[in-house]
């Protein structure tokens, strides 16, 4: 008979039980969503030519960039978070807010925690219609934000502040 190796206890969390919170804004049914993507950070690269080094350029970090925070979900017809949105689009009244991604567990506890800061919007959109498709109208809601802290499990960043030391120049790697 096979013996098959010990897992070792751990399993990768899964990627389909996340709630995403607007603290101040918002109701149960604006936490809903069917997918979240941005939470990205990479940096800038420098490249650097020395005098009579013809072999390499040296690259060195730059500054932290975070790409924008895409968000979908079913069209709300009574949500606090769209009124948001419009009036900034619509109105150009920007209120920037903080976002909250938590990533759940089987008992609906946060695992990981993203604190997304001084979020805005910058595009909604509403999928197509399309009278030969049996299919739900999915808005997405795209927010340009500053960065974001993660929490969980051992990892605790106030403000990636690696990524934050590269930028301001200590190179604290």
């Amino acid at each position: 008979m096979a013996s098959f190796p010990n897992p070792g206890g751990y399993y990768p969390p899964v990627g389909f039980h996340f709630k995403v919170e607007f603290p101040g804004l918002g109701n149960n049914n604006d936490s809903r969503f069917q997918s979240v993507s941005g939470l990205n950070l990479e940096f800038d690269v420098e490249n650097v030519k020395e005098g009579g080094e013809n072999r390499f350029e040296h690259k060195l970090p730059g500054r932290a960039k975070y790409p924008d925070l895409s968000l979908k979900r079913g069209l709300l017809t009574n949500s606090d978070v769209i009124k948001w949105m419009l009036d900034a689009l619509k109105n150009r009244t920007v209120k920037p807010t903080d976002v909250v991604i938590s990533l759940l567990n089987e008992f609906h506890q946060p695992v990981m925690t993203w604190k997304v800061h001084n979020a805005w919007p910058r595009k909604w959109s509403v999928s197509d219609f399309n009278a030969t498709e049996n299919s739900v109208v999915v808005e997405t809601l795209d927010l340009c934000y500053a960065y974001f802290d993660v929490e969980g499990q051992g990892i605790v960043s106030q403000g990636l502040s690696a990524a934050n030391s590269i930028s301001n120049g200590g190179l604290n790697l």
